[in-house]
């Protein structure tokens, strides 16, 4: 037991890792761009502080994001999806799969339940002992059932979900406009150390590194912020793109989709004042989700079905 414990540690410690590293570069950048370049390398007043100004509104929302990204607990299903315990007993005992989906079915009959397995059954997870919620998935890395689950990210040493999807985006946004800012006017001074325009201080390393750094990171973060806002459009997480929801009817990769405005307004608010701030603000509880009709005729409007649990 002692050499499982020691192990699970480990891999606890080991997974904060790329989270330790990210945040070593923002440490590093942060150093190299307030004293190296603005205080060492710029001569201008005028153009510090401006530079100064923008770097800190960028780092302060950068920071702030990736913080709540990181340190929101990810949303669990509620315990009206646990089995009652004479049910759960019955379940455990039961040995044949169809014995087994007849006592899930009748569990789930109270429950607002639109997507199945692709057999058509009712999805349960035996870890958690729960039947899942609607977009609800099983995280291996962090053993447990985490609501509209979009994926596991390592840099920030935590599930992608309902809790904090808005968060993740934002984090994304944030990083890309800091890195874009380095980048940007970091530039100028980048080409004059590359020319021997200015003379070689212990800035020029800093300056030079700073660019290629940043340059690098708005590269790969770009790709990944633009599908996300691409996933956010379509109301898919990551699961449904590579995999789409079934539903009683069939799978439809489209089947929560709502709209475009709709969509947005899902993860973000319906108060646009908030948009840009990493303030829980997504719609719903996580546990239910409005679908459209499955596949619908193109020229029908979207209709919204509200989970009616008593209509089964």
């Amino acid at each position: 037991h002692l050499g499982a414990g020691s192990r699970s540690c480990r891999r606890e410690a080991g997974a904060w890792i790329p989270v330790i590293f990210i945040a070593l570069v923002v440490c590093w950048s942060y150093y190299a761009y307030v004293v190296e370049l603005c205080i060492f390398t710029i001569t201008s007043i005028g153009e510090q502080i401006v530079y100064l100004i923008f770097f800190h509104l960028s780092f302060i929302m950068f920071v702030w994001s990736y913080w709540k990204t990181i340190f929101t607990k990810p949303a669990n299903p509620s315990k009206e999806f646990c089995l009652p315990k004479a049910e759960k007993e019955r379940y455990e005992k039961e040995e044949r799969p169809e014995s087994q989906q007849e006592i899930l079915w009748r569990a789930a009959t109270s429950l607002p339940l639109y997507t199945r397995t692709g057999a058509g059954a009712i999805r349960y997870c035996d870890r958690c002992q729960v039947i899942k919620p609607d977009r609800c998935h099983h995280c291996s890395a962090c053993d447990m059932c985490v609501l509209k689950m979009d994926h596991h990210c390592p840099w920030v040493n935590n599930c992608v979900g309902f809790s904090n999807y808005k968060f993740f985006i934002l984090f994304l946004a944030y990083s890309l406009l800091y890195c874009l800012f380095i980048a940007a006017t970091v530039l100028q001074y980048f080409i004059k150390f590359w020319t021997n325009e200015l003379p070689d201080t212990h800035a020029k390393f800093h300056v030079l590194f700073l660019f290629f750094v940043a340059a690098m990171f708005c590269i790969s973060i770009l790709s990944l912020f633009s599908y996300h806002l691409w996933l956010v459009g379509k109301n898919r997480s990551t699961i449904e793109a590579f995999r789409a929801p079934v539903f009683r009817t069939g799978s439809d990769k489209n089947g929560f989709s709502l709209g475009f405005r709709k969509n947005i307004a899902q993860v973000f608010g319906d108060q646009k004042k908030y948009w840009l701030l990493p303030v829980f603000t997504s719609q719903g509880d996580g546990l239910t989700f409005p679908t459209r009709l499955v596949n619908v005729d193109a020229e029908q409007a979207t209709v919204t079905l509200h989970p009616e649990p008593n209509k089964r």
